[in-house]
């Protein structure tokens, strides 16, 4: 299967700044995003985007220039046009997650679009009329997102919406089993005597404080190498203490 992600246009309108587009760029890699289409940009030098956004060079060489929105867009089955202003037109409104969920279906059947609008005044009514959905990203009333900060997270939820693509976690370089029971009581063994050895339960009840201990391991859930370090831990301290008295 196709990641659906790579049906997805980010398009800028009128971009500014090339370290914007730059940024946008590196956004695209991080979250598997291969199609930018830049519509009427300021003049911008290709070899600063790429060396904003490091081993982008593919991504760079593909870039799509168009004149129109029109243009940008012819295809795509889905638009969704992020704005933080708010219009007297009744569109209809989504948050991130639900936007690209709906993009996400949508790449079923052909390519969909990600709008954004130029730094300094947004997306116009115009173009916003070109969208099916307009996606308002919260915030506080302090509501001016940079272009770069808007696409990364509308591009994350987009990845989150299609999780089976992602990067697999890599596991641990050494595996390590789970502790058994008698791991754990070795170790509450051995803590129980180093609280010993340094007079912890001089002002302290003991009970109380070895089953808060015996809680809080359990809530851990050490694996067994994990649970072996405390235990050395607790060891190290009833032997430290029985050197120093052994040279007194």
């Amino acid at each position: 299967m196709t990641d659906p992600l790579t049906r997805v246009r980010v398009i800028l309108h009128e971009p500014q700044d090339p370290v914007n587009i730059a940024a946008v760029v590196r956004a695209m890699k991080n979250m598997g995003l291969q199609s930018l289409t830049l519509v009427r940009p300021a003049e911008y030098d290709a070899s600063r985007i790429r060396f904003v956004a490091h081993d982008s060079e593919d991504l760079v060489a593909a870039i799509r220039h168009c004149d129109t929105i029109e243009e940008a867009l012819e295809g795509c089955v889905r638009v969704a046009a992020y704005t933080a202003r708010q219009r007297a037109a009744k569109r209809r409104v989504a948050d991130p997650r639900s936007a690209a969920e709906e993009l996400v279906a949508g790449t079923v059947d052909g390519d969909v679009a990600l709008l954004f609008g130029r730094e300094d005044r947004g997306l116009d009514n115009a173009a916003l009329d070109r969208a099916h959905v307009v996606v308002t990203i919260p915030t506080t009333g302090y509501a001016s997102l940079n272009l770069a900060q808007a696409a990364l997270i509308a591009m994350y939820e987009l990845r989150l919406a299609a999780p089976e693509y992602a990067r697999a976690r890599r596991a641990p370089r050494k595996d390590a089993p789970p502790a058994t029971s008698e791991q754990f009581e070795r170790l509450f063994t051995d803590t129980e005597r180093a609280l010993v050895a340094i007079e912890f339960f001089k002002s302290r009840n003991e009970e109380l404080v070895l089953r808060t201990v015996r809680s809080l391991a359990f809530r851990a859930e050490p694996d067994a190498r994990e649970i072996e370090l405390l235990r050395a831990m607790a060891i190290e301290v009833s032997r430290s203490l029985e050197r120093v008295r052994a040279r007194s």
